[in-house]
């Protein structure tokens, strides 16, 4: 309800993940909820909003960002992936701006894509000189993070 009066606030619809982020603050939302009702004082939560609101833009605008430089990536890399490495780049890009937890590991790599422990090597070697992954680490410490640009 929030974001619809938003939208009608400023005339036009709006791009906002606001249910996303009060979800992301549950308890704090709550806690503020019930600390106007006790105390009959909206200034509190007025400012508590606002400052979800404005952290909801913020991550609606990352979000665009991110989906633009993955259009690109997968624009940039298309025909050129073979179905296990196409596989597992759309998995590790389900992930979101935040990535991969921990970055994909070679273990990661067979499970989502089926691959050998040698098929694995060659798939992610290639996907790094592709420049659709960024290598870090060595040996079992290995892990490859999506190469999108660094995003606000």
């Amino acid at each position: 309800m929030a974001e619809k009066a938003l939208a009608q606030g400023v005339g036009q619809p709006s791009l906002t993940g606001l249910a996303t982020e009060i979800l992301a603050h549950r308890k704090d939302y709550y806690d503020a909820l019930a600390s106007a009702n006790r105390d009959l004082e909206i200034t509190p939560w007025l400012a508590w909003f606002a400052t979800i609101v404005l952290s909801a833009q913020q991550r609606t605008l990352v979000q665009v960002e991110f989906l633009i430089a993955k259009t690109k990536l997968l624009d940039r890399l298309r025909g050129q992936l073979n179905p296990r490495q196409q596989k597992a780049l759309l998995r590790m890009l389900e992930e979101g701006p935040d990535g991969f937890k921990g970055g994909l590991s070679a273990g990661n790599y067979a499970t989502i894509s089926g691959a050998s422990p040698a098929t694995t090597t060659r798939d992610l070697a290639d996907l790094v000189e592709k420049g659709a992954l960024i290598r870090k680490g060595e040996r079992k410490h290995t892990r490859y993070t999506v190469n999108l640009p660094p995003i606000k």
